[in-house]
């Protein structure tokens, strides 16, 4: 079969629908791409760009292409096409997210151990968020280092916080309390991480990719997303999982096994972030859209100026 004129950057999914997104992320937040060597990473990403100039090496199938791209989109920026470091990939979601959420959700009861691991969470998060920024908006290390120090600082005060203040309440509503810091902790990480773009707005373009300027309100649509969509994967396990647990306990044998409590509560978030992870990154499309009479009106004249009407809608990367 002859592939010379075979796209690869064409989706394999209608990327317009939720179904054909959730297939897609399904793809490259698949985990065990995580194990793949960095050897083999590079012949993906070799013989992806070789499809893209037109000289597929023969003998090579579709199902290889396909499998190439999936190991090239889960490890390689969109932007830069640099390799992401393991730990901030979306492939590495379910592993690392299973592991600190887990364990989240179990060590809940006292100060230090609330500190410790919202700790982890948001070093864990500070660098998935700066892996998968937008990064034709360079960031300074010392702006890193504020969104770093801001988060973990936001999500400890609201963990302590609530810690101390659910002493009385019901047990549940403690167990809840993790969540709560995680959401609170998401709404300024990612903003402070990726403030570059919202300052001086992202990369925009036209529906056949050509740059047209750079748009705050673009930024902050993308960002907006990007919050909602990590507070929606966390919520299922960190939601559900403590109800669970919370009647499980009630039984004699859970209460005779309390050293696998937290093992327990780890493979468990992880059935949940198997899902989760692909569902939250589907809810908006990854090329996201934004009318030009919702942009910026210095932008909006030089898109109008420019083009007239025929230009109605603007293009650009949200990030993840």
């Amino acid at each position: 079969m002859a592939l010379s004129g075979f796209d690869i950057d064409a989706p394999r999914w209608d990327q317009r629908t939720f179904m054909g997104r959730l297939w897609h992320f399904f793809s490259i937040t698949d985990f065990r791409t995580a194990l793949v060597s960095d050897t083999r990473l590079d012949e993906a990403k070799m013989l992806v760009h070789s499809c893209r100039a037109g000289t597929v090496p023969p003998g090579t199938s579709k199902e290889q292409l396909y499998y190439a791209k999936k190991l090239y989109d889960s490890a390689f920026h969109p932007d830069t096409g640099d390799r992401m470091n393991l730990i901030g990939r979306m492939s590495f979601q379910v592993p690392g997210g299973m592991a600190i959420t887990g364990f989240m959700l179990q060590f809940y009861r006292t100060v230090p151990a609330v500190v410790f691991w919202q700790w982890v969470n948001q070093s864990f998060n500070a660098l998935v968020n700066y892996t998968n920024r937008n990064a034709a908006s360079p960031i300074t290390p010392k702006q890193i280092g504020v969104a770093y120090i801001t988060a973990t600082s936001t999500a400890l005060a609201t963990a302590v916080g609530l810690n101390l203040y659910t002493k009385k309440a019901p047990p549940l509503v403690a167990r809840w309390v993790p969540f709560a810091a995680v959401a609170a902790a998401n709404c300024v990480n990612i903003p402070m991480m990726r403030q570059q773009e919202i300052l001086n707005g992202i990369a925009v373009t036209d529906e056949n990719g050509n740059k047209l300027g750079h748009s705050r309100n673009a930024a902050i649509k993308g960002i907006t997303q990007v919050v909602i969509s990590r507070i929606t994967m966390a919520a299922p396990g960190m939601i559900i999982l403590p109800i669970v647990m919370e009647r499980l306990e009630r039984y004699r044998f859970m209460q005779r096994i309390t050293f696998l409590h937290g093992p327990l509560q780890v493979m468990m978030v992880g059935v949940f972030l198997v899902f989760m992870v692909p569902a939250a990154c589907s809810l908006f499309p990854q090329r996201c859209s934004m009318a030009v009479s919702k942009l910026e009106p210095e932008l909006r004249d030089s898109i109008v100026s420019q083009y007239g009407d025929s230009i109605r809608y603007i293009y650009f990367n949200k990030g993840l």
